[in-house]
């Protein structure tokens, strides 16, 4: 098999050829290894590359395999954001104000180990997971293989220009204000945030106050699956993976360009052609759309998201034990958070529920909700140095508006890959689903994926 459609295969296609025998797990991990040492070094998405331990992990896994044990990842390399805690390697949160290597894997990556993924890596970040680009003054800016021009979106900016550029099977993102949603927009990727605490944060629990989920960044629909059915241990019957196998029947689809208030957003026409394109294609497979807003209370941005937002970088920062070494805009940013108190918290959590009630009053009449994936493209690498916090806050807002309403609320929302922009970046459309219902956005996103595919398209850089 040609190595650069290997790397592209995705995490349940190599799965099944290395059981096949079709490739070791020591060659197809040395696969990702080549494409890294080429390619990365223009892409700056991994933070640390563990080859010498991968190659280990590799080994024993091709013995495992040979031996005709059979686990989901056996052998299949996998990418690890660098929020999330990997044994005998520093968690550094995009900073040099991190703290010593962790002693245990955290949750979702020991239940990786445990479906015989090789850790081949941890994934490049904004500092404090602050920013959707990926650019921090310790460790450089990462790029986005479609247009290098321009940033892959973050947090899990390492996650998505890895998967997009072929430097991993599939990747770990963790989503608190769109982390994997607008990464994996602009990497043209297959990205889901769960329903909260659908796969474990431990030792990070509650993380950003409620707000973050950890997730996938995936080549397909079927993979993303793949990764949730590992990792969880609440699955719907018969699994992820069976639902994303299951035809959705006919759905009530609402489409919305709608942003949520207060936010000004102008959403650029690419973004809106993804959109109608999509309300033509689910039309044609017989779903009955409509063109409907959501009811999204005035104060859900200023009043719940930035506020858990800011509390929760505070929280984070406390935790380090070189807080001096952080950026300006960080520090800035942990100071506005340091006025949330415990006290407003709790009354937001309390509020939360009515609050989801009132914006899921959409699916009293329809299942899934869809809206443009993001309002524009990425910013340009370097767009954001001089500015402050708050004026670099509200400039990237307006490029990501349709996220942080649904980390409020805690519901699963995806991100199914389109067309590209005009500088050549990946668009997306973004399906909500009712809380607790991945099934139904992981049968419909397989569905467009059978009837408008995706997987096969490679980057410049790749």
């Amino acid at each position: 098999m040609d190595p650069r459609d290997l790397a592209y295969a995705g995490a349940a296609e190599q799965g099944r050829l290395l059981a096949a025998g079709t490739v070791t797990a020591p060659a197809l991990l040395d696969v990702y290894l080549d494409r890294i040492a080429r390619l990365d070094v223009e892409l700056r998405s991994y933070r640390v590359v563990l080859a010498d331990s991968a190659r280990r992990e590799a080994a024993v896994a091709q013995d495992r395999i040979d031996a005709g044990e059979r686990l989901p990842l056996l052998g299949v390399p996998i990418a690890i954001k660098d929020d999330v805690d990997v044994a005998g390697e520093v968690t550094t949160y995009g900073t040099s104000a991190h703290g010593p290597a962790r002693t245990q894997d955290a949750e979702v990556v020991r239940r990786l180990r445990a479906a015989g993924a090789v850790i081949v890596g941890k994934t490049s970040v904004p500092e404090m997971m602050i920013w959707p680009f990926t650019e921090t003054t310790t460790f450089g800016a990462t790029r986005n293989p479609w247009n290098t021009e321009f940033a892959p979106g973050g947090s899990s900016g390492g996650s998505g220009a890895a998967m997009a550029a072929g430097l991993a099977a599939l990747a770990l993102g963790s989503d608190g204000m769109g982390s994997i949603r607008i990464p994996s927009t602009w990497g043209g990727l297959f990205g889901i945030k769960p329903q909260r605490d659908r796969v474990p944060l431990a030792p990070h629990d509650g993380a950003w106050c409620g707000l973050s989920v950890n997730g996938p960044l995936a080549r397909t629909v079927e993979d993303a699956a793949l990764f949730l059915d590992v990792t969880t241990k609440d699955a719907p019957d018969g699994g992820f993976v069976a639902a994303a196998a299951r035809a959705p029947g006919r759905l009530r689809i609402a489409l919305s360009t709608k942003v949520p208030p207060p936010l000004t957003a102008r959403v650029g026409r690419a973004q809106r052609a993804a959109l109608a394109d999509a309300g033509a294609l689910l039309r044609e497979l017989g779903h009955d759309v409509v063109e409907r807003d959501p009811d999204y209370p005035p104060s859900v941005v200023y009043g719940h998201a930035l506020p858990r937002y800011f509390r929760g970088v505070h929280d984070d920062v406390n935790a380090l034990p070189r807080p001096e070494r952080l950026d300006r805009r960080t520090r800035v940013f942990a100071r506005i958070g340091g006025l949330v108190s415990d006290r407003r918290v709790a009354a937001m959590r309390t509020a939360e529920a009515d609050l989801t009630a009132r914006i899921n009053t959409i699916f009293d009449d329809v299942d899934v909700l869809i809206t443009p994936g993001t309002a524009t493209g990425p910013s340009r690498i370097g767009a954001y140095q001089r500015r402050g916090a708050i004026s670099t806050l509200a400039l990237v807002a307006a490029r990501v508006p349709f996220q942080a309403m649904f980390n409020v609320t805690g519901q699963p929302a995806a991100v199914v890959p389109w067309g590209l922009d005009g500088n050549g970046i990946p668009t997306s459309i973004q399906i909500i689903g009712r809380p607790f219902d991945e099934a139904t956005l992981l049968s419909l996103g397989a569905q467009i994926e059978s009837a408008r595919p995706w997987a096969h398209r490679r980057p410049p850089v790749s």
